[in-house]
């Protein structure tokens, strides 16, 4: 740990990836104003940097907010970022493993060089830049690293299974991490988010894999309208960097947050129920039909058209008539502004 040459005093270090977006964005604003030196690991920190320098009020030359290039999926930029971490910080006091992707498609329909870069960046890459910074962190005798997994990693959810199997993986990685670096002194919290206002759950910020003329047109539908709503209620990122500093308090060898009533309340349910119960929970919050009833090209009404269907039956036509026109008028009203939307983006 380098220490400030005019007091005298340590001053603690932290390694942030993904930091030019989102958490990790909000997360490095936040650390460097709690007096935190900040390591921006980012892909392009020409423009990154010059967006957190504005954020936090930074000097372009403030040692306390150094950036540092690093693309997860490229070994020799992860080796060349940890010489540059050590040559700035020295062992760093923790190491946030934030940098993520994100896609939507189902299993048969997603390209199989996504679940690599998938698995690259929430993995491998990962894996590799702790490896590297291990040896001095080990030697100085503390440290901590933490992993921002997903709710999509403590249960599989369907239509996104390359970004679950992955954030599953990182956790189960710093499971076994945990253990091992623990008797010198090191630890590893997993940090699991619910829903944040940020690309990654965006149509900009995602690799779009779902064929929406194909077999699962239906699922589609019907996840896409329900995950929207949830979208709504998704919490600013600067939320999400409040537990990550509390997070940096941990000093056990292993810790498991939610971060967000949502992921919050999932970690409960999948310490209640059984497997097979969180199954048909996934399945019953996404809409999902039941077993068995799409087979043979069914195509099962979703519950609004049900509700459609017997409106029909019990309404008097004029009335059923009237219905229709307002719901006709309120999908014109919904697309013209999705498309507004699209447009401004």
């Amino acid at each position: 740990m380098r220490r400030d040459e005019c007091s005298g005093e340590e001053r603690r270090s932290i390694v942030i990836t993904g930091a030019a977006r989102g958490l990790g964005f909000a997360s490095s604003v936040r650390l460097y104003r709690e007096g935190w030196r900040v390591v921006a690991a980012m892909r392009t920190p020409d423009a990154g940097m010059a967006l957190l320098r504005e954020a936090t009020g930074a000097g372009e030359h403030d040692d306390r907010l150094i950036g540092v290039q690093l693309d997860l999926t490229d070994g020799a930029s992860i080796a060349a970022a940890a010489k540059a971490i050590e040559e700035a910080v020295g062992a760093p006091n923790a190491v946030v493993h934030n940098a993520g992707i994100s896609a939507a498609g189902m299993v048969e329909e997603a390209d199989l060089d996504l679940w690599q870069r998938m698995f690259a960046t929430h993995v491998m890459g990962p894996v590799a830049l702790t490896k590297a910074l291990l040896p001095s962190m080990r030697a100085a005798g503390r440290g901590r690293i933490v992993l921002v997994c997903s709710s999509a990693g403590v249960r599989g959810q369907p239509g996104t299974a390359p970004y679950s199997a992955s954030k599953g993986a990182m956790e189960r990685w710093g499971e076994s991490l945990a253990a091992e670096i623990s008797p010198f002194g090191l630890g590893v919290t997993s940090l699991i988010a619910g829903t944040y206002d940020t690309d990654i759950i965006t149509d900009v910020g995602t690799t779009d894999d779902r064929d929406l003329a194909g077999p699962y047109a239906r699922l589609h539908q019907t996840m896409n309208s329900r995950g929207r709503f949830a979208i709504k209620f998704a919490r600013p990122p600067e939320r999400f960097a409040d537990g990550l500093v509390k997070a940096l308090e941990d000093n056990g060898s292993f810790r498991r947050h939610g971060v967000g009533p949502d992921a919050s309340m999932l970690l409960v349910f999948s310490r209640i129920l059984s497997s097979p119960g969180m199954h048909h929970l996934s399945r019953l919050a996404l809409g999902i039909p039941r077993q068995g009833s799409m087979r043979g090209g069914a195509f099962p009404l979703t519950g609004a058209q049900k509700a459609m269907v017997l409106a029909a039956k019990v309404l008097p036509q004029p009335a059923m008539k009237r219905l229709v026109e307002v719901a006709m008028r309120r999908a014109a009203t919904k697309e013209a502004a999705d498309q507004g939307t699209q447009n401004h983006a």
